[in-house]
C-alpha cells in the first residue's frame, strides 16, 4: 500500500471510531442524566423527616427510629384526652396513613376503615383526622439534598376494655 492508500484507510478508521465525537454535548448530558435517574432508588429517602429532637448526623436507621418514636409521641399527645362513648368494648388497631410534604407539613391521608370501630364510634375517622392534622411541622425528608414528600403508616391501638 502506498502512502495515500494508508492515509485514507487511517482516515476512514478514525472517522468510524470517533462517531461519539460528533454527538452534541446536549445529547451526552441527556444520556448521563437518564442513566443517573435510572439508578436512583425512588422508594428510599436519603434523610428522614427530622423533629427538633432528632439529629441530622445520625446514621439512617437511627434517624428513622428517632423520627418514628417522636412521631408516636406527638401522635399520643394529640390523641391524649380524647374521649369516645362506646356501648361495647373495643380492642382493635387502626392504621393511619400520613403525608409529610416537602415543606414539612403533616397531614392525615387516610384512616383505615374498621367496621367494628365505626359501629361504636361513628365519627371516629373524621375526629381523628381533624385532631392529627394539627400536628407540628418537621424538617422534610431529603432525596439528594432536595426536600421531598414522604408517606408513612402508623398503628393506633384502641382498647376500651376496663381493667
Amino acid at each position: 500500500m502506498d502512502f495515500t492508500q494508508r492515509f485514507f484507510v487511517l482516515l476512514l478508521g478514525m472517522t468510524l471510531a470517533s462517531c461519539d465525537f460528533f454527538l452534541s454535548q446536549e445529547k451526552i448530558t441527556e444520556d448521563l442524566v437518564e442513566e443517573e435517574l435510572y439508578q436512583i432508588d425512588w422508594n428510599e429517602v436519603d434523610q428522614y423527616p427530622l423533629f427538633d429532637a432528632c439529629r441530622e448526623n445520625l446514621p439512617k436507621p437511627e434517624q428513622r427510629a428517632c423520627f418514628e418514636n417522636t412521631m408516636m409521641a406527638q401522635l399520643g399527645k394529640a390523641l391524649e384526652g380524647m374521649e369516645f362513648e362506646v356501648n361495647n368494648d373495643l380492642n382493635d388497631t387502626v392504621l393511619l396513613d400520613f403525608l409529610i410534604d416537602e415543606h414539612g407539613f403533616i397531614t392525615v391521608q387516610s384512616v383505615e376503615e374498621r367496621s367494628a370501630v365505626l359501629q361504636e364510634i361513628e365519627d371516629f375517622n373524621a375526629t381523628i383526622s381533624k385532631r392529627l392534622n394539627d400536628l407540628t411541622t418537621v424538617a422534610p425528608a431529603l432525596k439528594r439534598g432536595v426536600p421531598v414528600s414522604i408517606r408513612f403508616r402508623l398503628p393506633v391501638v384502641l382498647n376500651t376494655e376496663k381493667p
